[in-house]
């Protein structure tokens, strides 16, 4: 059965690093996802970071009881921030 795009409009401000087995990785970590979406498991949302829109991108499990948006090295570089920056982000809908 297919998932009927589902309106958000959660606005947070978030440093980018999420610790992951030890290791930092360049992603955002989404407050209170457990409430926000019911559940950990992976979602796709449409997002604007810092003004720089996402479309289609996946939330993953942190591994630690979180969700997390993976930023690439492409999207990085468009921002100009990195692992330790502060980035604002915007879930606008979700997707799955």
């Amino acid at each position: 059965m297919p998932f009927d795009p589902v309106a958000l409009d959660r606005t947070f401000t978030a440093p980018v690093g999420v610790d992951v087995k030890g290791d930092t990785w360049p992603c955002v970590e989404v407050p209170e996802a457990r409430d926000l979406f019911g559940s950990l498991r992976s979602v796709r949302v449409d997002a604007t970071v810092d003004d720089v829109p996402l479309r289609n991108v996946g939330l993953m499990p942190t591994g630690s009881g979180g969700l997390m948006l993976s930023l690439n090295a492409a999207v990085r570089k468009r921002l100009g921030k990195d692992v330790g920056d502060t980035v604002t982000v915007r879930l606008e809908r979700r997707l799955s």
